[in-house]
C-alpha cells in the first residue's frame, strides 16, 4: 500500500521558518515528479512547488518563488519544502503529492494536481501575523 506521509506543519509568526517533509513508501517514487500544493477550507487545492525525478528541474507558484525551495531524497523516498519569510497569506493545509499518471514534461502537468496519482493526508501550517 502506497503511503505519503507529511510532517513538519505547525504554528509559526509572520517572517518564520519551516521546513515540511514527506516520506512516501510502499514504493519508490525515485522516477517520478513530487509536488506540494495547499488548500483552504472551501477552495480549489493550489500548487505550490514540484519537482522532477532528478532534481534538476522545479517549478513555483509565483507568490512563493524566492521564499520557497523544493528539494529531494530519492535515496530515502522523501520530498521537501523549505519555507522562509512566511506570511499570513501562506496559511493553509500543505499536501505532498507524487507520482504521474502520464508522461508529461510540461510545466502545466508539474502544476496540475489532476496529474499526480498518489497523496498524502495533508499537514497544518499557520503563520500568525
Amino acid at each position: 500500500q502506497v503511503q505519503l506521509v507529511e510532517s513538519g506543519g505547525g504554528l509559526v509568526q509572520s517572517g518564520g521558518s519551516l521546513r515540511l517533509s514527506c516520506a512516501a513508501s510502499g514504493r519508490t517514487f525515485s522516477r517520478d515528479p513530487m509536488g506540494w500544493f495547499r488548500q483552504l477550507p472551501g477552495k480549489e487545492r493550489e500548487f505550490v512547488a514540484a519537482i522532477s525525478w532528478s532534481g534538476n528541474t522545479m517549478y513555483y507558484l509565483e507568490s512563493v518563488r524566492g521564499r520557497f525551495t523544493i528539494s529531494r531524497d530519492n535515496a530515502n523516498n522523501t520530498v521537501f519544502l523549505q519555507m522562509n519569510s512566511l506570511k499570513p497569506e501562506d496559511t493553509a493545509v500543505y499536501y505532498c503529492a507524487a507520482g504521474a499518471a502520464n508522461y508529461c514534461t510540461i510545466s502545466a502537468c508539474y502544476k496540475s494536481s489532476r496529474w499526480y496519482e498518489y497523496w498524502g493526508q495533508g499537514t497544518q501550517v499557520t503563520v500568525s501575523s
